[in-house]
């Protein structure tokens, strides 16, 4: 069973996202300040943490700073403070996403999964590169030819998902359910095809004869290791 801080203290969300996640089969670990949340972490290890940024008695970047300490545990901030420089300085610190609140737990679930799966690639490198396209995974940085990529938020997750799965077959259906826009609404079908092509005009020294990110007719696509 894969275990979960969750460091929050709005009584609602926790109520709410506590059972959902227990439902998913995922043990979870409820704490409503840094002082509790600090007393759990030792001596124990989660498999994820969830820390609102903004604590009655101090915040969540200081208990992401202490799990990176000790160990690469998987972060993801929940907060209502969605404003880029909270977000950039959470990424910073090595959290792996930014939740947004007011939020659907079936999106944030969907993030948990993909977090997940992705920190079960321990051997994975911080950086990959193919085909003069780089991504510097831990800083979030895309270079092309040696300049940077300018990408939107959801453009850069599109582009995660495919480098954490390399060689992989990737149906519509999976890569739906693991994005959304910054709105928290559900990318649709459509969107889909609009982030693909905007993508790949980005990546691609050719878009219209992409040789990174590949279309398997009738399945999904597929990006080349």
């Amino acid at each position: 069973m894969k275990r979960i801080l969750l460091v929050e203290d709005d009584k609602a969300i926790v109520m709410g996202l506590s059972y959902a996640l227990r439902e998913e089969g995922y043990g979870v670990t409820v704490c409503q300040n840094t002082a509790s949340a600090r007393k759990e972490m030792q001596g124990r290890r989660f498999d994820l943490a969830i820390l609102d940024v903004t604590l009655p008695d101090g915040n969540g970047y200081d208990i992401c700073r202490i799990i990176k300490e000790s160990a690469d545990t998987p972060v993801i901030f929940l907060t209502v403070l969605n404003e880029e420089s909270h977000v950039v300085r959470g990424l910073d610190m090595g959290a792996d996403d930014y939740v947004a609140k007011p939020f659907r737990l079936r999106e944030l679930l969907s993030r948990v999964r993909t977090v997940l799966r992705r920190a079960g690639r321990s051997g994975e490198k911080d950086e990959v590169s193919m085909d003069g396209l780089t991504v510097q995974l831990k800083q979030g940085k895309v270079m092309k030819n040696g300049a940077e990529v300018p990408l939107t938020a959801l453009e850069y997750r599109l582009l995660q998902i495919f480098v954490m799965n390399r060689g992989q077959l990737l149906t519509r259906g999976q890569l739906l359910e693991d994005i959304w826009d910054a709105g928290g609404d559900f990318v649709n079908d459509n969107t889909l095809t609009v982030y693909i092509k905007r993508l790949r005009e980005k990546i691609e020294d050719d878009p219209q004869n992409p040789v990174l990110l590949r279309t398997v007719r009738g399945l999904g696509y597929r990006m080349e290791e």
